[in-house]
């Protein structure tokens, strides 16, 4: 059997850091502590906010119309078609169905190369945030064409595995679920004498939301929310963590939020563990990682019964499931938890107990032993 040699190609590897580009940051960096040899393409750009894991070679892009911070590959360079003829790989693994990744399969598929998949972003769901509805049949079209030429692809939820299926995606979907740091994402950072200094009172009740902010992830959602349960209750406040092209008019929309901007490490951690409920309304996730840190943290989490988040939460148990959208109920939801301090505690502790379930090297290992699988296996056949 050949031993893996794994080539990436991505859309998103360190010219902006989410859940992509960290997620596999991560795998990289594993694959190389296993002595998996690894390379990955991907667009950059000059200034790049990852300094990333692994040998990267870039790839021509231009700005996402509309959302500059984003790239989207055009080519697969000569240059770069011949370092990956060098390194020889025994299995391409496509994290992007867009025309790097086009090329790349066709790269494998004429070199006799296995090829595996990876799901990471919801496509189909962004479509009704730019008025392109009308082309979600058309889209699903695309990527079940895309993916029936791979031999295995990885879904980070059971529930994402779900809706795949229900558009005909079915052959070769596993699960490569997400892990988390529980020692970084713990409740023992806490920190009273930090939420005074961000204007909070012992007596607040601080719901936050952590993400990029854009528009996309149900902000107005969470607006409406925090603005209805403040109606009711003053001491229910709002902090914001995080940055995006939507923060000015969220700041214009919640004069009376906390709003940290980007923050990582120690910062991150005392802000999600100094909160009371993490409120997160988005319902185009694939896994819901920022979710996964909250409950990590010892919050809990009211979230969309959207796929993603509802592979984490269970409602009652470690926060509740509201229907997408629906700001009585998410409001009804935090309000419950806010005022029934033996509520929150439990659902606290099961929201900590559950993510230790997760860890990063239990993930990808499981990831590895797919890898090695699908180079047992016959190559997919070639569609046009």
């Amino acid at each position: 059997m050949n031993e893996p040699r794994v080539a990436i190609f991505t859309g998103n590897y360190n010219h902006i850091q989410d859940g992509v580009s960290l997620t596999l940051n991560r795998l990289v960096a594993y694959l190389e502590s296993q002595d998996i040899p690894v390379i990955i393409f991907g667009p950059t750009i000059d200034e790049p906010a990852i300094d990333h894991e692994g040998e990267f070679v870039p790839v021509p892009s231009v700005p996402v119309p509309g959302r500059p911070e984003y790239r989207i590959t055009v080519g697969f360079p000569e240059s770069a078609q011949k370092r990956l003829q060098e390194f020889k790989p025994t299995l391409v693994h496509l994290a992007t169905p867009d025309v790097l990744g086009f090329r790349a399969m066709r790269w494998a598929q004429a070199n006799n190369i296995q090829i595996v998949a990876s799901y990471h972003t919801h496509f189909t769901s962004y479509l009704k945030y730019y008025n392109l509805g009308m082309l979600k049949m058309l889209g699903w079209k695309y990527l079940a064409w895309f993916y029936s030429q791979c031999k295995h692809i990885y879904v980070p939820s059971p529930s994402m595995a779900d809706e795949l299926n229900e558009e005909g995606i079915k052959d070769g979907v596993r699960i490569w679920a997400r892990g988390v740091n529980t020692d970084e994402f713990n409740p023992r950072h806490r920190d009273m004498a930090w939420r005074r200094s961000a204007g909070f009172d012992d007596s607040d009740v601080i719901v936050t939301f952590v993400s990029r902010l854009v528009w996309e992830k149900n902000l107005q959602t969470f607006v409406d929310t925090i603005k209805k349960l403040q109606l009711e209750d003053p001491h229910i406040r709002a902090m914001v963590v995080g940055d995006g092209p939507a923060k000015k008019e969220l700041e214009h929309m919640l004069p009376g939020a906390h709003f940290t901007g980007f923050i990582t490490g120690t910062d991150l951690s005392r802000a999600y563990a100094s909160s009371d409920v993490f409120l997160f309304p988005s319902e185009t996730e694939t896994f819901g990682n920022v979710t996964l840190e909250a409950m990590s943290s010892g919050l809990p989490c009211v979230v969309a019964d959207a796929t993603g988040s509802r592979s984490l939460v269970e409602s009652g148990v470690n926060g509740f499931l509201a229907p997408p959208r629906d700001t009585h109920e998410f409001a009804k939801c935090i309000s419950k938890i806010a005022h029934d301090s033996q509520l929150q505690e439990r659902m606290s502790k099961a929201a900590r107990q559950k993510a230790l379930a997760y860890s990063w090297e239990n993930v990808n290992s499981k990831l590895v032993e797919n890898y090695r699988e699908a180079l047992r296996e016959p190559r997919p056949e070639l569609k046009f």
